[in-house]
């Protein structure tokens, strides 16, 4: 009887053992780690569409006149979410301008004249920077996605690498070197949009020149270019 009452609970228990689900071993050969130390937008690359504030009297642009500019900037995340940063950088940028300001040299200086009643091919002006911009940032960023809302506004100081005016008439003109230019410029920015889509304004608050006249009077025109910004990495 013993024996029976053994026997009965030796099959019993084999009878559950294989009633049992089989533990199942999750495969993570196609899962990616989640980097919730991320960093968002190191490389920026823009275009824009340039215009100039504060014109003398009879100045105008005229074709158009645009820019770009490309750099790196170092994402510093200040909060543990990390939607909130500060950045800064290193950029160039190149900038025309197509006006009607006759830029000549003369005896060690430069003359500067409005062009009326005048026929000509080209009259530009075209300026390389070194920039050094730093910004505050705000998006709603998460590590699982790359499709987020910004909005990025900051400064930057531009250092003039390059001048170049050419006037294109009855002769051509050209003009490097231009010293009367500011070589040092400033000024705040904003850009904001959504995933690959970027506004971006930048506006100078120093004058394009810092010693140039025409018809007697300073010329205090300052920048005002806006376009659009992309962003990777």
């Amino acid at each position: 009887m013993r024996l029976l009452k053994i026997l009965c609970l030796f099959v019993a228990a084999t009878a559950f053992s294989q009633e049992q689900p089989p533990v199942k071993v999750q495969d993570t050969t196609f899962f990616t780690k989640v980097d919730s130390l991320y960093r968002e937008d190191q490389f920026y690359f823009s275009v824009t569409y340039n215009l100039l504030q504060h014109k003398p009297p009879g100045f105008s642009l005229n074709g158009f006149s645009t820019g770009i500019s490309m750099g790196f900037l170092r994402d510093m995340p200040i909060n543990k979410r990390r939607t909130y940063a500060i950045a800064a950088g290193l950029g160039i940028s190149y900038n025309k301008y197509h006006n009607n300001l006759l830029v000549t040299e003369s005896g060690g200086g430069h003359n500067y004249e409005i062009l009326e009643d005048v026929s000509y091919s080209k009259n530009k002006l075209e300026q390389v920077f070194l920039d050094l911009p730093i910004e505050f940032r705000w998006r709603n960023s998460t590590p699982e996605s790359h499709k987020f809302y910004r909005i990025y506004a900051g400064f930057k100081v531009r250092y003039l690498l390059m001048n170049k005016t050419k006037f294109v008439g009855d002769e051509t003109i050209t003009v490097f070197k231009n010293k009367d230019f500011n070589q040092i410029q400033v000024g705040p920015y904003v850009a904001t949009g959504f995933n690959t889509w970027n506004f971006h304004v930048y506006y100078g608050l120093t004058p394009l020149f810092k010693s140039a006249q025409v018809n007697g009077k300073p010329i205090e025109m300052r920048t005002l270019n806006f376009g659009l910004m992309f962003y990777i990495l």
